[in-house]
C-alpha cells in the first residue's frame, strides 16, 4: 500500500508483482501479428501444432521475461514536494515531477488489468502524450490512495493522505448524469461511422501477400465479381441498380454498426457524479477510466450537437479544463442528453447559459462577403473558362457544359453558406461570461469565463486591416475559444473588457 506522503526520500517502491503478468499479457498484442505474418509468410504453419506451439510459447517467455525485467528496474517515491519515478535497465531514466506541476490524476483500467484488479495511474503535467507521468500497475486501491496523496500534497494537507486513513475507493458523489442501456443505444445511432474500413484496409495492406489478387487493383476486383460466364454483365442495368442499391444499404448498416459498437466501448457505464474534489466522470466497457476534473480549474464550456440530432434535441457538453493538455481534446462531461438534463450540470460547473434577452452580435457582414468572395470569383471564372477551353480541345459539347454547370453550382453553394454562417455565427458578454456560437448545421456554443482566460489576442490578415475587422483569439488551456471576422472597435472592447476582469482578481485567494 501506499506509505505516509511524507515518507522519508529513501522510502522507494514498487508496483504490484502482478503488474509485470499484465504486462507480459498486455505486450502480447504487439508479438501477436508480426508473430502470425512470420508463421504464415515462411509457410511455417503448414508444420502444425509442432511449430506453432513452440513459436507461441518462445513469444509469452519473452514477453514475460522484458515485462518482468521492467518491473524489477521500475520504482517511485513519493517525497516532500515531487513524485519520483526511476527505470530502466541498460539505459536508466530518473523522473522528478514537483506536486505544483501536476494538474490532475486520472485512472485507467484496460480489460486485461480489469481482470488482475489493476489500475494505471496517470498524472496530467500539461507536457502531452507520451511525456506524462504514468506508474502502471498497482492494485485499485493503490492507485486510489496514490491519487489521493498527491492531492494532499498539492493542497498542503500531506498528512490527510496516510493509506491507514484513505479510503480505498474515491467516495460516491451525487449522480448529475448517467447512460442507461437504452440512451447509450440511441446516442450509437447517431454516431454513424465507417471506420471498420480503414481498419480493414490497414490488414489488407499489412496482410496483402496473402489474398489470391492485387487487392488494390479495381480490375482484379471486376475480374471477381463477373466470375465464370460473366454473370454481373448479363444481369441488365436494373438489376445491377438494385445491386448498388443493396451494397449502399449493407454500408449504411455497417457505418451504425461500427457507430454503435465504438459508443458502447467507450461510453459503457457512463456516470458523472458531483464529490469534494469535483466532477467525477466513470465510463468505459473493455478500458474504463476514472477521471476527477476540479471545478475551480474548468475555463470554459462546450454545447455541441450535429446536423441530425439537434432535429431531436440531443446536446452534448465538454469542459476545457486546466487540468488537460493540447492533445487530450476536451474531457465530455455530457456526451448525449437534452437540454433540460444539461442545465443542472452547467449549475454545478459555475457557468451560465445565455438567458433569453441576451444581447447577441453578429460577426461584420463584410468578412463573410470576402470569404464568400474568394471562392466564388475563382470558380466563377473557371465556369466561363470551361467553354473557351473546350472550343481549343474539341471535346463533346455535353462535357464542358456538365463541368461548368457543376462548378457554378459550387460557387452558389460557398456563397450560400457564408450568409447562413453569417446569420448563425453570433457572440455576446455579460457581466462573468463570453459566448461564442458557431456554425449552421451543427452549432456549437462556447461558454467562457472572462477571469479564467490566460490571454486575449486580436489577429488580422491584410483583408481585415483594409475591410476593418479581426479574429479575436482568447487562451485556454487544451482547446480555442475564438470570435471570428467581428468589427476592429467591437474587437479591442471586448479585449479590453476581458483584460479589465481578469486585472480585478486577486488570484491568489482562488483556490488551486
Amino acid at each position: 500500500m501506499i506509505e505516509a506522503a511524507g515518507a522519508a526520500p529513501e522510502a522507494w517502491r514498487r508496483t504490484s508483482p502482478l503488474s509485470f503478468v499484465v504486462g507480459g499479457i498486455m505486450s502480447l498484442r504487439k508479438a501477436g501479428l508480426p508473430a502470425l505474418a512470420a508463421l504464415v509468410g515462411t509457410g511455417a504453419w503448414k508444420h502444425g501444432l509442432l511449430v506453432i506451439v513452440p513459436t507461441l510459447a518462445a513469444i509469452l517467455a519473452f514477453s514475460g521475461f522484458f515485462s518482468w525485467l521492467g518491473w524489477r528496474h521500475f520504482r517511485y517515491r513519493l517525497g516532500d514536494s515531487d513524485i519520483r519515478v526511476e527505470r530502466g535497465l541498460f539505459n536508466r531514466t530518473a523522473r522528478s515531477v514537483p506536486y505544483e506541476r501536476i494538474q490532475d490524476v486520472s485512472l485507467e483500467q484496460a480489460l486485461v488489468p480489469r481482470l488482475f484488479g489493476m489500475v494505471q495511474v496517470k498524472f496530467e503535467t500539461g507536457a502531452g502524450g507520451k511525456d506524462e507521468l504514468k506508474i502502471q500497475y498497482v492494485t485499485e486501491a493503490e492507485g486510489a490512495a496514490l491519487r489521493e496523496s498527491v492531492r494532499a500534497h498539492k493542497s498542503g494537507e500531506a498528512e490527510a493522505a496516510r493509506p491507514e486513513e484513505a479510503a480505498p475507493t474515491q467516495a460516491e458523489g451525487r449522480t448529475l448524469f448517467a447512460m442507461d442501456l437504452k440512451r447509450l443505444a440511441t446516442f450509437g445511432l447517431f454516431e454513424f461511422s465507417l471506420v471498420v474500413f480503414a481498419v480493414l484496409g490497414g490488414a489488407v495492406q499489412q496482410f496483402d501477400f496473402l489474398l489470391p489478387f492485387d487487392f488494390w487493383n479495381p480490375e482484379g476486383w471486376l475480374r471477381l465479381l463477373a466470375g465464370p460466364g460473366h454473370w454481373l454483365e448479363g444481369l441488365g442495368f436494373a438489376a445491377q441498380a438494385i445491386g448498388a442499391a443493396i451494397a449502399l444499404a449493407l454500408l449504411a448498416v455497417v457505418g451504425l454498426l461500427t457507430g454503435l459498437g465504438r459508443t458502447v466501448l467507450r461510453d459503457y457505464g457512463f456516470r458523472l457524479e458531483e464529490t469534494p474534489k469535483g466532477l467525477r466522470r466513470r465510463r468505459g466497457l473493455l478500458t474504463r477510466t476514472d477521471v476527477v476534473m476540479p471545478i475551480h480549474r474548468v475555463q470554459a464550456l462546450k454545447l455541441t450537437t450535429g446536423i441530425l440530432r439537434r432535429r431531436f434535441g440531443w446536446h452534448g457538453l465538454s469542459v476545457v479544463s486546466l487540468a488537460q493538455d493540447a492533445k487530450a481534446g476536451n474531457h465530455v462531461i455530457v456526451p448525449f442528453a437534452q437540454m433540460d438534463e444539461i442545465e443542472p450540470v452547467v449549475e454545478v460547473t459555475g457557468f451560465d447559459l445565455p438567458p433569453g434577452g441576451t444581447d447577441w452580435h453578429r460577426p461584420s457582414a463584410r468578412h463573410r462577403f470576402d470569404r464568400a468572395m474568394l471562392r466564388v470569383v475563382p470558380l466563377s471564372l473557371a465556369a466561363l473558362a470551361v467553354p473557351t477551353v473546350n472550343s481549343l480541345v474539341g471535346l463533346p459539347l455535353a462535357m464542358p457544359l456538365l463541368v461548368s454547370a457543376a462548378l457554378a453550382a459550387l460557387a452558389v453553394f460557398f456563397a450560400v453558406r457564408e450568409h447562413f454562417l453569417w446569420r448563425h455565427d453570433r457572440h455576446a458578454l455579460d457581466p462573468r461570461h463570453i459566448f461564442a456560437q458557431h456554425g449552421w448545421l451543427a452549432p456549437r456554443l462556447d461558454i467562457a469565463s472572462r477571469v479564467k482566460l490566460q490571454s486575449v489576442e486580436i489577429a488580422q490578415g491584410p483583408l481585415g486591416r483594409r475591410r476593418g475587422y479581426a479574429n479575436l483569439h482568447f487562451g485556454v488551456a487544451g482547446g480555442s475559444l475564438e470570435m471570428r471576422g467581428i468589427p476592429l472597435a467591437d474587437a479591442r472592447a471586448i479585449r479590453r473588457a476581458v483584460l479589465g476582469s481578469i486585472a480585478g482578481v486577486d488570484f491568489s485567494q482562488l483556490a488551486g
